[in-house]
């Protein structure tokens, strides 16, 4: 099937950009692509200072934009970091998940937030004003089950050792790394992740804009099970496609069945909520 990542160029107008990202969604969908995924924070710029401003309940608008446009096109819709959630008084980094009917089907709240300190480089403390996300999140498809995080989950190589053992076989990151974190771990993580677990990863990022109080690295990725890159983009606002091809996934992993092969007797990783 065939896999879009919709890297977007965000600005500070939400109308206008759920507008674009629906068109770009409509654009993937007439060229078949059968799951789309929006990058992390595609309504608002990325920043503390902006996800209470910006934040909606679920149901809301652009998840009803988002809802809308993926029964439109009949396709499974990951809508990136769509808002910051408010629930209870709490935000939330959460990305929702929309089935060619509309329905929704998962919404994945960040598990790990984004507290760093890279002396002279990046300070970012996502803590501030967000709450984590509690769950694993996972949605099936006539293709294949997906699991879901978001940017600084995909470090957390146990969070995709449970997608695994659950019987994913891709797993979607909507991410924003930065000028510092993105050339150094973006690429390397995915195929770390992919390797690891013998599946298909997929990373999209909003569009670099060298203006913004926050830079995005850019480079949406798609890697295999082998760990090689089968698409990747650059800097600039664009749609990656890729054809996710499950039957190169099932002979990776007779050819080097690892997950067979694990000593449970030994160690083992597993999901307590």
């Amino acid at each position: 099937f065939r896999l879009a990542l919709i890297q977007l160029h965000v600005s500070a107008v939400k109308s206008d950009n759920l507008q674009r990202a629906c068109g770009l969604v409509r654009e993937a969908s007439a060229k078949g692509a059968k799951v789309v995924a929006l990058p992390e924070c595609f309504n608002s710029p990325y920043g503390t200072q902006y996800f209470k401003e910006y934040a909606e309940k679920i149901p809301g608008e652009s998840t009803q934009k988002l809802s809308e446009v993926a029964k439109e096109c009949s396709i499974y819709l990951i809508g990136g970091r769509s808002i910051p959630e408010e629930d209870g008084g709490k935000l939330y980094n959460t990305c929702t998940v929309f089935g060619p009917d509309g329905a929704l089907l998962a919404k994945h709240r960040k598990v790990h937030l984004f507290d760093i300190n890279v002396p002279g480089k990046i300070q970012f403390k996502e803590s501030e004003t967000l709450s984590p996300g509690n769950s694993f999140s996972m949605f099936d498809t006539p293709y294949c089950k997906v699991g879901l995080g978001i940017c600084y989950d995909m470090r957390f190589a146990e969070m995709a050792q449970i997608y695994g053992q659950k019987g994913c076989q891709l797993l979607i990151y909507p991410g924003a790394f930065n000028m510092t974190t993105g050339p150094a771990h973006w690429e390397l993580l995915q195929r770390g992740r992919a390797i690891d677990n013998q599946v298909y990863v997929a990373a999209v990022s909003p569009a670099r804009d060298e203006k913004a109080s926050y830079v995005a690295w850019g480079h949406s990725t798609v890697v295999n099970p082998w760990g090689e890159v089968i698409a990747k983009a650059g800097a600039e606002e664009t749609v990656v496609y890729t054809d996710i091809d499950l039957k190169k996934l099932a002979e990776i992993r007779q050819q080097i069945p690892i997950l067979s092969q694990k000593r449970c007797d030994l160690y083992g990783v597993e999901m307590k909520k």
